[in-house]
């Protein structure tokens, strides 16, 4: 009884080996292969790069989010004493901040102070938001207190007020240069509220990270924020922050029954989430176009094959004479296509890495050759390129790559094995 081969043996592999390295006098099939082979790895490349774009983004995002913002913001609605009007200003803010804090999982509770201001300074004039924040409060807040590009000292906060980089630069204002603040619900008089028009010193300069943050951001110290906005004993929310920003929707039930009267919440995934729910829909959607120009790189190795297995038809029927059954024939094709789609993944996989490893000085090479602008903070909201390299990213690639060039080269390897031997060697 015949001795069946083993699958993928030894010359199943070197008889694949030297189909793939044919020389000129077949070069249609090599120019193929080649094509093949640097089409999969700029689809796996472009797939992979595409991703960690996408995914540094939302990362950069919701980072600059949580790092400057409240993870969760308590509003409340009273009833003003003596009358059948409500009001939104909380009198009770330090019950309500304490009761709070005791919840599990909350780190920080701060009264804020909000209005809205235009700032003047040499001619200037421009808008801004203000917070009315304590000095012990604004030190905990990550993207300002520990920004890189900071200027001035923080301890300094209750002596001046601290303003975003971008206001500071529009503005031409610098440390220690005093701004002039016009709310214009200001000083109440007989005849009406007039606008109130306030000095203070700039002590601190901060860059949170995102353009729209540090173009319309000034923190000012909670008491004199009071006296300004007409909020003496009055704040107009509480800033939460928690352990776990993710799962803060899970702390609302508890964060409801500590507010208080009258007590309502708004989160940062309310404040973001149809932005959030854009950029998985985007990501989706690229990554089905994406994977359609991996399939697309990816029926070049097809027609590869096909080439290969007509201008090898002798070889195969001799083959056949030989004693070689169908199956092995099949396994041959089988890694010449399977060869070529792994290469091209590998080598997409290192390109698309490196892409994203280095992305800062390539994009900053585009920047240059592009004269500068091409990435515009007033629109994207954040000031650089982000990518960030996830494992799960590049499995997913992979996978595709690699399943989507072994199963579309079954098919002419299939039509290899099957060919008649005795069809092949008629005209030879």
């Amino acid at each position: 009884m015949a001795r069946r081969t083993a699958p993928f043996a030894g010359f199943e592999w070197m008889i694949a080996w030297r189909y793939l390295r044919a020389r000129r006098a077949e070069g249609g099939v090599s120019v193929m292969t080649w094509i093949s082979l640097i089409g999969i790895a700029l689809a796996v490349f472009a797939l992979i790069a595409t991703l960690a774009v996408r995914s540094g983004f939302r990362t950069e995002f919701v980072g600059t989010i949580l790092g400057a913002n409240a993870h969760v913001t308590l509003y409340a609605t009273t009833q003003i004493p003596g009358t059948d009007q409500t009001t939104r200003l909380i009198a009770d803010y330090e019950e309500r901040a304490a009761s709070v804090a005791q919840v599990p999982g909350v780190t920080r509770v701060a009264p804020i102070v909000r209005g809205q201001v235009m700032v003047a300074q040499q001619g200037r004039n421009g808008g801004a938001e203000v917070l009315g924040i304590a000095a012990a409060d604004l030190a905990t807040i990550p993207a300002i207190a520990n920004s890189e590009t900071a200027q001035g000292d923080l301890a300094r906060f209750d002596e001046g007020i601290a303003i975003g980089a971008g206001i500071a630069r529009e503005l031409g204002i610098a440390l220690g240069d005093r701004v002039r603040l016009i709310s214009p619900d200001g000083v109440r008089t007989a005849f009406g509220p007039s606008p109130r028009v306030n000095a203070y010193e700039v002590v601190y300069i901060f860059s949170a990270g995102r353009y729209d943050i540090d173009r319309t951001r000034i923190y000012m110290p909670l008491e004199p924020a009071q006296e300004y906005f007409n909020r003496e004993g009055y704040v107009d929310e509480l800033e939460i922050m928690v352990e776990t920003p993710e799962a803060v929707d899970q702390m609302i039930p508890d964060l409801m029954r500590a507010g208080g009267e009258g007590a309502y919440f708004w989160t940062w995934r309310d404040s973001a989430g149809g932005f959030l729910r854009a950029l998985e829909v985007e990501d989706n959607v690229m990554f089905v176009i994406l994977s359609i120009l991996v399939l697309i790189a990816a029926m070049n190795i097809v027609s590869g094959l096909i080439m290969l297995v007509k201008n090898k038809g002798r070889d195969i029927g001799i083959l056949r004479t030989m004693g070689l059954s169908e199956g092995s024939v099949l396994r041959v094709f089988f890694i010449c296509g399977a060869s070529v789609g792994m290469i091209g993944t590998l080598a997409g996989v290192i390109l698309g890495c490196l892409f994203a490893i280095y992305i800062d000085p390539i994009f900053a090479f585009v920047n240059y050759v592009m004269g500068g602008g091409v990435w515009d903070p007033a629109i994207r909201g954040i000031y650089a390129l982000p990518a960030e390299l996830r494992g799960w990213d590049v499995f997913r690639a992979v996978a595709l790559s690699l399943g989507l060039s072994f199963v579309i080269t079954i098919f002419p390897a299939r039509r290899a094995a099957r060919m008649n031997p005795v069809e092949a060697l008629r005209y030879e």
